[in-house]
C-alpha cells in the first residue's frame, strides 16, 4: 500500500505523546488513523450531528466531562 503525508490539528499533549512515542507505536497510530479516516470517507455518509453526539458520548465514557470539553473548546 503506498503512502502520502497530511497534516492534521491535534492538541499539544497529542503531538507530544506521538514526538516521543516509539516508532513502531507511532506507525500503528499512523496505520489506525488511515483506517478510521478511509471508514470516515468511504463509509455510509452519517448527519455531522450524529457524528458529533458519537464522540461526545464515547469521550463522557472515557471520562471527560462537560465542564473539561467547554474548555479545550475554549482554547482556540
Amino acid at each position: 500500500m503506498s503512502t502520502e503525508s497530511i497534516s492534521i490539528n491535534v492538541d499539544a499533549g497529542a503531538a507530544r505523546s506521538f514526538a516521543a512515542a516509539p516508532p513502531e507505536d507511532r506507525r500503528k497510530v499512523e496505520l489506525l488513523l488511515s483506517l478510521r479516516l478511509r471508514e470516515l470517507v468511504q463509509g455510509p455518509v452519517r448527519p455531522l450531528k450524529e457524528i458529533m453526539d458519537q464522540i461526545g458520548s464515547e469521550a463522557e465514557a472515557k471520562g471527560l466531562t462537560p465542564e473539561e470539553l467547554e474548555t479545550l473548546l475554549g482554547e482556540e
